[in-house]
């Protein structure tokens, strides 16, 4: 058995939303998804998938993109991103009553790898999209998610974590953040992120050991669509 981790399939069978027009990697990514999963992953293998799983406003829209993924070999850990409008984070739940067998959606809760145990949550960073004000307003709500993850794990007996974000551990310049203060404060092994799209983006934050922490880009296209063998 192992772990892998892959980030941002950003899948749209049922929507127009094609995303070669961003990238000409993109074209057919599907595809290239398809092959090299077939090819890395096993049955009997756990997939982590960092979020923008699909373009879908709502889980109707995004059952074919569901279907593909659940089609895979492979247990399926889902993390929320930006664009999953699907997900309600108070819906976390029903989700996982909804789905359960087919995927475990990581929010506000915990999944189990071996001995460690795996949290996450969306994250946040400052892209100069919104106010530094609500910036930090979501930053603190996304920093209180992963702590309920690491408690929840902690008060199973879990002493080995591993992390997931979907958006970058920090922004770009800085040197720390409460999302890597916490995974140094807990003692993550890993902090694994994706969200980061195109070759201008991939170093905006953190890759390799800092501070005793090992950090990976899972991003799709940073990835080449192949699935990222954490453990």
């Amino acid at each position: 058995m192992a772990l892998y981790a892959l980030g941002d399939m950003h899948l749209s069978f049922s929507v127009d939303k094609p995303m070669d027009i961003f990238d000409p990697v993109w074209k057919d990514h599907e595809k290239k998804i398809e092959k090299y999963w077939r090819k890395k992953i096993t049955p009997e293998d756990t997939i982590v998938l960092t979020g923008d799983h699909s373009w879908g406003r709502n889980v109707k829209e995004c059952e074919a993109d569901f279907a593909f993924i659940e089609s895979l070999p492979g247990r399926k850990i889902l993390l929320r991103g930006n664009h999953d409008m699907f997900w309600d984070t108070k819906k976390t739940e029903r989700l996982n009553q909804e789905f359960a067998g087919r995927f475990f959606f990581l929010q506000n809760n915990f999944a189990v790898y071996e001995g460690y145990a795996l949290v996450g949550t969306k994250g946040y960073c400052y892209e100069g999209k919104d106010s530094i004000e609500h910036f930090l307003k979501i930053r603190k709500r996304e920093t209180e998610r992963l702590r309920v993850s690491f408690e929840a794990a902690k008060a199973a007996g879990y002493e080995k974590f591993l992390m997931f974000l979907h958006y970058p551990p920090t922004t770009i310049g800085e040197m720390e953040s409460p999302f890597t203060r916490i995974a140094e404060e807990y003692g993550a092994e890993q902090v694994i992120y994706s969200h980061c799209h195109g070759k201008e983006r991939f170093d905006d934050s953190f890759k390799g050991e800092v501070n005793g922490v090992y950090y990976r880009l899972v991003s799709g296209d940073y990835l080449k669509f192949k699935p990222e063998r954490i453990l």
